[in-house]
């Protein structure tokens, strides 16, 4: 195999600022008092509700089904009674659909008993709808359903299967621990997608920030797959697929495409090692580790959570936050969201919590375009990020798609080089949601 090139052409190189956390052992969140799961927490339809308020519900126990294949099925993170089903503050910014969760406080929050699956005797297919079955959705961020990434037309043949370790986004060490702490069940997890897709071959790429979580993987590597792990130059966004693609196998995905047009399926470490889990144990996907940290926290911490609980509740666990902390970012600082509701719950996508403090936050106020092109510099993808922020505030959307935008992976690249502070990323986020609620309409 040959390694095409040291890295990608542009991107930003911020400071990843993840000492806090990236030595830092996962430990186990307690059970907070009530979760809310949202019906929207991936990519696709939401879930379909399946119990009322006043049902009794157990640890696993699935409360909504998948509503067609780009869907997956939601589950309990935790024994107790539903208290209600209502709109509920959603990481997005929007109000989703949500079941509230009253936690038993004195449950021992054991599963009901679930056969496992033997995952040697099961066809692509099968491995597929158990996947679906167990909620798994992509953990890097995007939350796409796993079991679509399974399913490639037949006349797309996969070559490679990329494993996306690179974690570049500033802050987040989830990834990193999971590949230092679990490496064994990462390659579980991609013995499993390389039978289920067929492929051959398999790249795990790892920024070289990482250098013990490269050799840990490295160390229990399988003899029997050709599995490789590749060290890639540290630079944002350099865990982006289209990127990670280009790095390893020296193909490019044409405008409008997605990898599989390129031999190529890239899944995140975290989901690996999730779908490993879920032919071990049986387990749908009810809890992930989330990095816990920034200036403005107490406790920095990587932290096995069950899915939905509230922010509330992972801020008072790690101490609380300082006296300067001046927001909270779901994700990290290049492509989450800023939250204003502490009630909003962790969700199967959430792959961290950053309290930034005053020092750290950009200056709201923002200035003319000057034309000085260091967000066309930045631009993986070769964009014109200062004509579309021209057509964004004009609500221009037609010209813009014919622009491009829809290329944009929204990294936020160019609003990082801007010296005049202009949330391009943020402009072409709605942007991109007016073009899809005109093309609804």
């Amino acid at each position: 195999m040959k390694a095409f090139g040291v890295t990608f052409r542009h991107g930003v190189h911020p400071p990843d600022s993840k000492e806090l956390t990236e030595a830092v052992q996962v430990r186990r969140m307690p059970f907070p008092d009530r979760i809310a799961l949202p019906l929207r927490q991936h990519a696709g339809k939401p879930a379909r509700c399946l119990v009322r308020k006043g049902d009794r519900v157990e640890r696993g126990d699935k409360i909504a089904e998948a509503d067609g294949f780009v869907s997956v099925p939601i589950h309990a993170s935790a024994a107790g009674t539903v208290a209600a089903i209502d709109w509920w503050p959603h990481p997005d910014g929007s109000l989703a659909e949500t079941v509230v969760i009253d936690v038993e406080p004195f449950s021992p929050q054991i599963p009901r008993p679930r056969s496992v699956p033997h995952w040697e005797g099961l066809s692509p297919d099968e491995v597929r709808a158990a996947v679906q079955e167990a909620g798994v959705v992509g953990l890097g961020g995007a939350a796409f359903p796993t079991h679509v990434k399974l399913s490639p037309p037949p006349d797309l043949p996969i070559e490679w299967l990329l494993v996306n370790g690179a974690e570049c986004e500033p802050y987040l060490t989830t990834d990193h621990r999971t590949m230092v702490e679990h490496p064994e069940r990462v390659h579980f997890g991609i013995r499993i997608m390389m039978q289920c897709l067929g492929v051959e071959r398999a790249v795990i790429g790892v920024e070289k920030n990482k250098p013990d979580a490269i050799a840990e993987l490295e160390r229990s590597l399988p003899e029997d797959l050709d599995v490789t792990v590749m060290p890639l130059t540290v630079k944002y966004p350099q865990g982006a697929e289209k990127m990670l693609i280009e790095v390893v196998t020296g193909r490019e995905v044409p405008s409008g495409k997605l990898p599989m047009h390129v031999g190529a399926v890239v899944q995140n470490v975290g989901s690996i090692a999730t779908i490993a889990e879920v032919f071990e144990t049986g387990l749908p996907l009810i809890e992930r580790i989330v990095t816990v940290t920034g200036p403005g926290l107490r406790k920095p911490a990587n932290l096995i959570v069950p899915v939905g609980t509230m922010l509330v509740d992972v801020l008072e666990f790690c101490g609380g936050v300082t006296d300067d902390a001046a927001e909270i970012v779901f994700g990290g600082p290049m492509m989450g969201t800023s939250q204003p509701d502490m009630r909003t719950p962790i969700i199967k996508g959430t792959t961290g919590v950053v309290v930034l403090t005053a020092a750290h936050v950009k200056p709201k106020r923002t200035y003319p375009c000057i034309k000085c092109g260091h967000c066309l510099d930045a631009c993986p993808v070769f964009l014109n990020p200062s004509e579309l922020g021209i057509l964004a505030q004009a609500g221009r959307y037609e010209e813009m798609e014919r622009l491009h935008l829809l290329d944009c992976m929204l990294c936020g690249c160019c609003s990082y080089v801007c010296p005049s502070n202009i949330p391009l990323s943020q402009m072409f986020a709605l942007s991109k949601k007016a073009l899809r609620k005109r093309a609804a309409a």
